[in-house]
């Protein structure tokens, strides 16, 4: 249902107006890299962490995209962020900021966790916060105070990153990460998508300022590390640089990717072969694929610049249907925890210097602890709230959501939508994985109850609520 260029709407001949800014978050001591079950104590930085911010103003409307090297954005992070950008840029609303997380797995905690202590110095989460928040506010603010008259084009390229990560068995189960040369192999479970959606900013005299980058993988090619990285998204920007220019800036987006990893769990052999001959590592290997695909389509999005586009940013508080926990996983939830509650004690009595084992016990039992805690929260709010961004530029369009959503819904979005181009950005918000039918009935850790607030259910409300959105902002053309 894509739409040809449209040039006959009311806010078509208004100036648009760009800001870019951005903010180094590396933290200079040990911190809790967040991440996986068990605690990880980082021991260097490999490379920076930064947020990235993109302003937009144009016909009274204003919208800030945030991009931050970060797991997800934590519960109520950016409430902060907003409350301090109050003083800070008065004339800018802070319900038109939004910020999203490129799932790196090798950044800081920014929220109590009450980790066992790990016997070192480390930076907790809450110390962590406001080198965060001050990142944050601080590139929102530079962004939006530097926005001046500028253009912009859109385009769509192809980079393979993302591939799908549930490994199905002809028993009719999945595995996230199972084995594929298992007799039982059946296929990988889903679709995947190597479209590479690329919004280009331009000053007006026609140089390049700054490029989005949205695609369907979570930067956890190194997920397990001990490091502060930003994973493959420093190397993409090391050569986006080096072939555009020093001073470029880079948003990267996480499309929709709940299932989607950039692990490779078919042809590993002979992708590591040619990563092999060719002398690079598979973050540069990356890091070099989407920067083919933004240099390949870019002398078509030069020959396309708008300067006055329609710009309308929408918010919306949402319910989305919880899945419910049944009383049997809530049996199950207790029995977890006390057992591993158990192996927790008895590992720090017999193995007292495997922390890797003592926190990963602790962090299951956690796990457990906060399914009980969802089986009450069904009752008395039977609904997720979520904030939903949907915006408008030009002839493409920007929809959030705050999950690790399985790809699946972001298509679905996409092809409904009136937009040539329909950015989806996943882990605006705290996260949690919402599967697709297909995958709650194979099973498995993202596909059962304890792992998701919201199910396939409440991922297609999710889906309606945003075409409807969409269809809102192109009802005049």
């Amino acid at each position: 249902m894509a739409t040809e260029p449209n040039n006959t709407h009311p806010d078509a001949h208004t100036p648009l107006l760009v800001g870019w800014a951005s903010a180094d978050v590396t933290p200079d001591q040990p911190v809790f890299l967040r991440g996986q079950f068990h605690a990880r104590v980082s021991t260097h930085v490999q490379d920076p962490l930064t947020v990235t911010a993109l302003a937009l103003e144009s016909a009274g409307d204003q919208a800030v995209m945030v991009s931050c090297d970060r797991c997800t954005i934590e519960e109520g992070l950016l409430d902060e962020c907003r409350e301090a950008l109050r003083d800070a840029a008065s004339d800018l609303d802070g319900a038109k900021v939004f910020a999203g997380a490129t799932h790196t797995h090798t950044a800081p905690e920014a929220q109590p966790r009450d980790w066992p202590d790990p016997d070192k110095p480390v930076m907790d989460g809450p110390e962590y916060r406001p080198v965060l928040v001050q990142g944050i506010v601080f590139a929102v603010v530079e962004a939006w105070r530097g926005r001046r008259p500028g253009g912009v084009s859109w385009a769509l390229g192809h980079a393979v990153v993302g591939h799908n990560r549930r490994t199905s068995y002809l028993d009719g189960e999945a595995r996230m990460y199972g084995s594929t040369d298992d007799a039982q192999f059946a296929g990988m479970e889903g679709y995947e998508d190597h479209s590479a959606d690329l919004l280009f900013t331009w000053t007006p005299a026609g140089d390049l300022t700054g490029v989005v980058v949205n695609l369907a993988c979570p930067s956890q090619v190194t997920e397990g590390d001990l490091f502060v990285s930003a994973d493959f998204w420093h190397e993409t920007r090391v050569e986006l640089r080096k072939r555009l220019g020093a001073d470029l800036f880079v948003l990267p987006q996480c499309a929709p990717a709940g299932d989607q990893s950039p692990h490779l769990l078919l042809h590993q052999a002979g992708e590591a072969r040619m990563r092999g001959l060719r002398g690079v590592t598979e973050r540069e290997e990356i890091g070099l694929r989407i920067a083919d695909a933004v240099e390949r389509v870019l002398p078509y999005a030069r020959a396309d610049i708008r300067g006055a586009v329609p710009l309308r940013h929408e918010v919306r508080a949402l319910g989305l249907t919880r899945r419910r926990i049944t009383e049997a996983a809530l049996e199950e939830a207790k029995r977890g925890e006390a057992e591993d509650l158990a192996r927790y004690e008895r590992l720090r009595h017999e193995s007292p210097d495997n922390y890797t084992a003592i926190s990963g016990a602790f962090g299951h039992a956690r796990w457990y602890s906060n399914v009980q805690e969802r089986f009450r929260l069904q009752t008395e709010q039977p609904t997720y709230p979520v904030e939903l961004h949907v915006v408008r530029l030009g002839d493409v369009a920007f929809a959030t959501n705050p999950f690790e959503l399985f790809l699946d819904f972001g298509l679905r979005m996409k092809a409904r939508s009136r937009a040539v181009q329909t950015f989806c950005v996943q882990l605006v918000g705290s996260g949690t994985y919402v599967p697709t039918e297909r995958a709650v009935t194979g099973k498995s850790y993202g596909a059962e109850a304890a792992s998701n607030a919201v199910g396939p259910e409440g991922g297609q409300e999710l889906v309606e609520a945003t075409v409807a959105l969409l269809e809102e902002l192109w009802a005049d053309g």
